[in-house]
Parts: C-alpha cells; structure tokens; sequence
C-alpha cells in the first residue's frame, strides 16, 4: 500500500464522516430548530461538501415526488466517494 493512496484513503474518509454528519444535521433541522451549535455545525458541513456536491447537482437534478424532492446528487457524491476511498487504499 502507497503512502499517497493511504493519505487520499483517509481524507475521503473524513470526507465521507462529513458528508454523513451533514445528513444527519438535514434531517435534525426537519425536525428541530435545535441550539445555535447546530446551526454553525451544519453551516460548516455545507460549506466543506457543497463545492463538491453543487457541480453534480447542476447535472443531476433533484427528483420530485409530491411535495417532497429527493437530491440525488448527495447520493451519487456519497457512493462515489466510498469507491474511491476503497480504491485509494488498494493502491
């Protein structure tokens, strides 16, 4: 194992712990305004995975059923992810 394929390895991995955090932080504001510490922390898991997320969205756009819109984009980003990190630590 390479050391650049274990460092891409991890940092995708702490990429996909935000990308996890942000979801779980969506969902939360559906339910609750919660304290203000939510709010920065979500602030801050969208500003670190939007630059990823927003190009994919312009591609694939959210699909509507009902009132409700399912964005797949985070979907496409999250499974890429998880690929390149098994990848990267294969290399």
């Amino acid at each position: 194992m390479s050391l650049i394929g274990t460092l891409v390895g991890y940092v995708l991995t702490l990429f996909i712990l935000v990308l996890v955090v942000r979801m779980v932080l969506d969902w939360t504001r559906l339910v609750t305004t919660g304290p203000a510490w939510l709010g920065q922390a979500r602030r801050l898991s969208h500003r670190t995975t939007e630059p990823v997320i927003a190009p994919v969205r312009r591609v694939l756009r959210p699909v509507r059923a009902g009132g409700v819109a399912i964005d797949l984009a985070f979907t496409v980003v999250f499974f890429a992810a998880l690929i390149l990190r098994s990848i990267a630590f294969a290399l």
